[in-house]
């Protein structure tokens, strides 16, 4: 939504192609996008790749930049057969590829420039894919530093009287890949050691249950909060004494980005592209994937070096600023866009 209401108000005409249930779906009516349903019904495959290339045609696409694999291939072929003139694809996650052999079509193929969110993220996908340097480019996703500021409402939360110590927060889509349990257990490892801290958990996924019966285990029912899905994360980041991201494998995590510019002081796990953003001593504290005593550590240090921790978060601010404004995001894109479409 960022990138289409971005390039509307550069005077572009945008449109959406997504699943009718998909947030950005109703995002995009609620915004008056000109916007067309992406079928899930895999059997519909060929239909949904005639019914989007008929829509593009009718759409008088330019370009088109798609962000999944699924939309990949079928907006992807749809693309191609409408003969639109640039077909990007955009990259958001740092997982190995399943199968490098037919997923080279996804990202060379059907897709003339592929867009990751990290430079660790496109290097990998140049050696993976042998493309050359100036099909791959990392944009990390632009931060919008007016909504997101220091200065704004704070969120509160209600917890019980006896849990105590500072707010710790972790915010994402609740999935393995998010470290939730390597967060916990530091916390338990902090509480044995005197230093207890509680923590408020936003987002959701139908393994929240599991991860709640975990929490249970570990004793910390008091001590941790799940909040759900939100939309006042510029709130909660205000609230937040530490933002936690003890991801297994990220890329640059768009919450990183968010927390610096709001001044929220993060600790994050030491993988994919999340050190170009989270620099060590100097826009935050980076810890060992999986490694509750490394992460217990930051987090104690993080909350204890008060005026380290706020230089910290002075330079985070500085840096969004500088280089992952929603503005400069745009600038970028527009950039590649347009060495492809001289005319």
């Amino acid at each position: 939504m960022a990138e289409l209401l971005g390039f509307r108000g550069r005077g572009h005409t945008v449109g959406l192609v997504a699943p009718a249930p998909a947030t950005i779906f109703a995002e995009a009516v609620k915004s008056d996008l000109p916007h067309a349903t992406l079928s899930e019904n895999r059997w519909a495959f060929p239909f949904a790749v005639t019914n989007t290339a008929r829509w593009l045609r009718e759409f008088h696409a330019d370009v088109v930049n798609t962000h999944s694999s699924r939309d990949g291939w079928i907006v992807g072929l749809a693309a191609r057969l409408a003969r639109v003139p640039l077909v990007i694809r955009s990259r958001h996650f740092d997982v190995p590829v399943a199968n490098p052999w037919l997923s080279r079509h996804l990202y060379a193929t059907l897709a003339d420039h592929l867009i990751t969110t990290s430079p660790k993220v496109a290097a990998d996908f140049r050696e993976l894919f042998r493309l050359s340097d100036d099909r791959v480019t990392a944009i990390p996703t632009g931060v919008d530093v007016v909504k997101f500021s220091p200065e704004g409402p704070k969120a509160s939360f209600e917890f019980p009287p006896e849990a105590t110590g500072p707010l710790i927060g972790i915010i994402g889509v609740i999935r393995q890949a998010k470290g939730h349990p390597a967060l916990f257990r530091a916390m338990r490892q902090l509480a044995n050691g005197g230093f207890p801290m509680r923590c408020v958990v936003v987002g959701d996924r139908p393994n929240r249950a599991l991860l709640e019966k975990y929490v249970g285990d570990l004793g910390l029912l008091d001590s941790v909060l799940f909040a759900g899905q939100r939309d006042d994360v510029p709130a909660i980041l205000r609230a937040l004494d530490v933002l936690a991201i003890p991801s297994l494998h990220e890329a640059i995590p768009q919450v990183g980005l968010q927390a610096l510019a709001t001044k929220t002081p993060v600790v994050a796990s030491n993988v994919g592209g999340i050190p170009a953003i989270i620099r060590p001593g100097e826009t935050g504290r980076l810890c060992a994937p999986g490694d509750a005593a490394s992460l217990a550590s930051a987090l104690r240090e993080a909350l204890s070096d008060k005026a380290a921790t706020q230089a910290m978060c002075e330079r985070g601010r500085a840096l969004v600023e500088r280089e992952h404004t929603v503005e400069v995001m745009l600038d970028r894109l527009e950039k590649i866009y347009r060495r492809y479409l001289p005319a």
